[in-house]
């Protein structure tokens, strides 16, 4: 398996806090990886490290199979990019903003640059200054920039921030037609847990500076537990019955949703007994944990940065 991105122990403390501690991540060719994890978990430090815009404490970085301080050029000008808040001129237009890039990057080709803006949807907008865009068309225009060189890798922090639904589903339709189709390998950090699992397939998970975890989502998705689920009435009184009855322990109640992980049992007879009992039943169905459930199983707490 050829790796596009693999660290080895990758480190960055500030004085005495650590904020990327010993992380080994490895990222395959035409891919795309997600790293979750809260605000303040090391994503964005270490995606930082990966492009030199920090410097590791300790550990390495190896980018398309070779030291990332070796012949930079090469490799760098395979790399697309956003990292927090994309920066441009406020007086210039996306258009002339892209334009003075490619520029820099010897990429001179027109075209480039107004296949960006329509890959994003911003063609319409090309005159607007980009100080009188809204939230979502700076990400966008941020995108814009990352892929116009065509890059071979796109390392993107927090890339749908801002972005409605519209745009959110869009970018996520163009990102997973990016690497199936194009091979290009996608390196993502969100904490929009139901986007990663949309379109990842692998998934990172950071918590205080270490990778706790790090998965094939189809494996994830084998791991992640079957249960049936009641919304009735009275949850409190129906997991009594429960134990009672059926002398099952394996379940979850909050507020008044059941959730049963231990099935041996009809769920008609359990349907009938609740019934029996005065618990109205609303709501019976099968399911599976999602990613949200098992991150916030994974780190403690609620999960969500």
């Amino acid at each position: 398996m050829e790796l596009i991105i693999e660290t080895n122990n990758l480190t960055k403390r500030y004085g005495t806090a650590t904020v990327v501690d010993k992380v080994n991540l490895h990222v395959p060719k035409g891919k795309i990886y997600g790293l979750l994890g809260r605000n303040g978990a090391g994503k964005t430090t270490a995606m930082k490290m990966m492009l030199k815009l920090t410097f590791p404490t300790d550990g390495t970085v190896r980018l398309f199979g070779k030291d990332y301080k070796d012949n930079e050029t090469a490799i760098y000008s395979k790399i697309g990019s956003i990292i927090e808040t994309p920066g441009f001129y406020g007086n210039l237009t996306g258009y002339e903003n892209l334009h003075i890039l490619a520029k820099l990057r010897g990429q001179l080709c027109k075209n480039a640059v107004l296949s960006a803006l329509e890959i994003v949807g911003l063609h319409e907008e090309k005159r607007k200054v980009f100080a009188d865009y809204s939230l979502g068309m700076k990400q966008r225009l941020g995108i814009a920039a990352a892929i116009m060189h065509e890059p071979k890798l796109l390392i993107l922090d927090e890339p749908i921030n801002g972005l409605d639904p519209i745009g959110i589903s869009e970018i996520r339709s163009f990102l997973s037609k990016l690497s199936h189709d194009n091979g290009t390998t996608i390196f993502i950090s969100s904490h929009v847990l139901s986007e990663i699992e949309q379109i990842a397939d692998i998934i990172g998970v950071m918590h205080e500076g270490h990778l706790i975890e790090e998965v094939d989502i189809e494996e994830l998705h084998k791991r992640n537990r079957k249960y049936t689920q009641f919304d009735l009435s009275d949850g409190q009184a129906a997991a009594k019955i429960l134990e009672s009855r059926y002398h099952i322990t394996d379940f979850t109640v909050q507020d008044n949703t059941l959730k049963v992980y231990d099935f041996n049992h009809s769920i008609g007879d359990i349907n009938r007994d609740f019934a029996l009992n005065g618990l109205l039943v609303t709501k019976i169905n099968a399911s599976e944990e999602n990613l949200e459930e098992y991150f916030s199983k994974l780190i403690g707490g609620d999960g969500i940065a």
